[in-house]
């Protein structure tokens, strides 16, 4: 298998919930003391946030740091512990594994092309890709490879279990056998009929940068998002399966070497399975001003940024139920408004954008899950969300 090496590193109230010194064993959990004490006498606006992390680490979660903004008002937080064996707090700036949160930076570039005349939403993904692409899919476009109604199948990788994927962790995935690896398949439907949410789309789509720009897809992120933002805690790891600078362990729980299940430090693993679709660190802190500058039209802008808040009209594949990605976002109804963003999760890590339509409540969370790659939200994920929009 071909390897290529991707190393790129681009250069109100706070409210502290910090955990103390408990250590989880192996498969169990329980409530850490706070760090310090808070005032009970005045309930504070941000009380909900506060509860939602309060506590950690617990069996679902170690860690989580959240910030809320917008117009609305501003909340800092975070919760747990920077690793189970030391028990010190949790670092609120710590770098973490922001999981499909990458696609947002991803569909932000080539909408930026496709506003530079660069590329075409409209035009088939094969004619840029003519040597990578098969007649057989030949009717996808680009367009829909950001919105998932593309049809087609994800790629063939080792493993069919945490403990065979934990094995096979440090394997480096090259994007073009990728692609070709899904495209010797059988589409799944028609594109454009319906819609199933898959990182292969986006793997085309990272491509489909390097084609049109000639340069590095990672290069084109920085140059375009990460240095005008000022994002300096944002990079892309390439083949190194580490978290560079302070970050807090992730966790996940699987069946140990002794036989018995319990929660593996899963900190170091590498991403090249994702790239383009999911391999990005941040932190809260630049994630949120990412966030609020792209709802705000600083990063797509014009009639362009109306394709990340516009849903195709066809069905889940799975579900049935009507789309809900469009391109780079997806979208819930909470608290009776709509809210846009993207979650994200690979192992030991879960991570989130969100803001309603006008910026007027961001949010943005790293949770350190257990099981960040389970069929159910994490429960500290789902507390955190509810908190700052409200239920479905």
């Amino acid at each position: 298998m071909k390897t290529r090496t991707r190393l790129l590193t681009a250069t109100v109230l706070v409210v502290s919930v910090a955990a103390g010194p408990s250590v989880l064993p192996a498969a169990a959990s329980g409530p850490a003391a706070p760090a310090a004490a808070r005032d009970t006498t005045a309930r504070s606006p941000y009380t909900a946030l506060e509860e939602a992390i309060a506590g950690l680490p617990t069996a679902d979660a170690t860690a989580a740091l959240v910030r809320v903004g917008g117009t609305e008002g501003a909340w800092h937080g975070s919760s747990g512990v920077h690793d189970l064996r030391s028990g010190r707090p949790a670092d609120p700036d710590a770098r973490f594994r922001v999981g499909s949160v990458t696609k947002v930076f991803t569909a932000a570039v080539v909408l930026q092309l496709a506003a530079e005349g660069r590329l075409d939403l409209d035009r088939s993904a094969r004619s840029y890709l003519p040597d990578l692409i098969p007649a057989s899919y030949a009717g996808v476009t680009v367009r829909q490879l950001l919105n998932h109604t593309h049809g087609i199948p994800a790629a063939d990788l080792p493993g069919a279990t945490v403990e065979e994927w934990y094995a096979n962790r440090f394997e480096v995935h090259d994007p073009e056998d990728m692609i070709r690896s899904a495209t010797s398949k059988k589409p799944e439907f028609t594109p454009g009929e319906r819609q199933h949410y898959l990182n292969i789309g986006y793997t085309v789509a990272g491509l489909i940068v390097e084609r049109v720009t000639r340069d590095s897809y990672e290069h084109q992120v920085a140059r375009r998002v990460l240095g005008p933002l000022r994002l300096r805690d944002t990079y892309f790891p390439g083949t190194d399966p580490r978290i560079t600078g302070p970050h807090n362990h992730g966790y996940q729980t699987m069946r140990l070497d002794d036989g018995t299940t319990g929660l593996r430090d899963v900190s170091v693993w590498g991403a090249t399975d994702a790239w383009a679709a999911g391999d990005l660190i941040s932190t809260t802190a630049d994630l949120e001003r990412f966030t609020r500058a792209l709802f705000r039209g600083q990063v797509v802008r014009g009639p362009l940024l109306d394709e990340m808040f516009t849903l195709p009209e066809v069905t889940d594949v799975k579900t049935g139920e009507p789309a809900a990605y469009s391109v780079g976002l997806s979208m819930k109804v909470l608290g009776g408004r709509e809210v846009w963003g993207k979650t994200g999760g690979r192992w030991g890590y879960n991570a989130a954008v969100a803001s309603t339509r006008g910026a007027t409540r961001t949010l943005v969370y790293s949770v350190n899950s257990t099981d960040a790659k389970g069929q159910d939200m994490n429960a500290t994920a789902e507390r955190i969300l509810v908190a700052a929009y409200g239920r479905p």
